[in-house]
């Protein structure tokens, strides 16, 4: 007869003198991991957001149509398993009478959606004034369409679960309300050529992406320009590279190569990129050529 300890879990086997987990424990260690690699932030919000339905009558049964949500996301959110996205966190507001409670914790709840080593930047270029961005290989991730990042979430390698990469898409389309915040950030944005020719999603997905790229520059604080193929030596070949500048005047760079990011801080090394950058804008077509480039290349010119 098999013997239980304390928590009722099936005892670990021997095998050659070692312990070997039951499938059961193994199981429950999983789970506990799973928990412990909750964030903070989507624990709180998801206990907030029980406490406002029971307060308001509702069973998670109930309640979960109105947000749109089926019973079991809806108890996924509360438990901090996933994370709530703005449209439940509305909805929640309006049937709970959450009183603006909920809303003000969904900045921090998509800030933790944000992969670790890109938070210490997002922290600087959400207090920014300027922000000026070189990509060389890949339209910047604050002008992507959804089905462009989606395309990049998707291709990523170690490959992501449908959690992840709806998770990683709702955090970068949150991010890209920096453009329009008032006061208005002065953002330029410099694109390598091969980042416009390097088709990801399919031709439909490019396309949109060209016309998203022209609409974004038609803003009075962004500039978009193209560094075409062929121009010999400029300041950008040693790979992509951003510049902040924050509200406390503060400046700051940021580079990230295979998932590690780094924020330079120090004021020698920001005026080199600070350098780079100005020369690297005087090699790339200007604004209005740069608009052209981007109508031919979809279709339009």
């Amino acid at each position: 007869m098999t013997s239980s300890n304390e928590n009722g879990a099936a005892p670990d086997r021997k095998k050659d003198g070692r312990a070997v987990p039951s499938p059961r424990t193994a199981d429950t260690a999983r789970q506990r991991k799973r928990e412990d690699d909750r964030p903070g932030i989507w624990v709180g919000y998801g206990k907030l957001l029980a406490k406002f339905r029971k307060e308001a009558g509702y069973t998670q049964e109930g309640l979960a149509p109105i947000l749109g949500y089926s019973a079991e996301q809806l108890a996924s959110v509360e438990q901090g398993r996933r994370p709530a996205k703005a449209p439940l966190t509305e909805a929640a507001e309006r049937a709970l009478n959450a009183a603006g409670v909920l809303e003000i914790l969904q900045e921090d709840v998509d800030f933790a959606k944000l992969p670790s080593f890109f938070r210490d930047f997002v922290l600087l270029e959400m207090e920014a004034v300027s922000r000026f961005d070189y990509d060389p290989l890949l339209v910047p991730g604050l002008l992507q369409t959804e089905a462009y990042a989606r395309a990049l979430f998707e291709g990523h390698v170690p490959m992501l679960d449908e959690d992840a990469i709806e998770d990683s898409l709702d955090a970068r389309l949150a991010r890209q309300k920096i453009l329009t915040k008032s006061p208005l950030v002065d953002f330029s944005f410099v694109i390598g050529e091969a980042a416009l020719r390097q088709e990801l999603g399919g031709p439909d997905t490019m396309k949109e992406q060209y016309r998203h790229l022209l609409a974004m520059g038609k803003l009075r604080n962004v500039a978009v320009q193209v560094v075409p193929i062929g121009r010999g030596f400029h300041t950008g070949l040693n790979g992509g590279f951003v510049l902040v500048e924050t509200s406390a005047h503060q400046r700051y760079g940021y580079f990230e190569a295979q998932d590690i990011g780094h924020v330079v801080s120090d004021s020698k090394q920001v005026s080199t990129f600070d350098l780079r950058y100005g020369k690297l804008r005087s090699q790339a077509l200007n604004v209005e050529k740069s608009a052209v480039f981007i109508e031919e290349l979809a279709g339009e010119r």
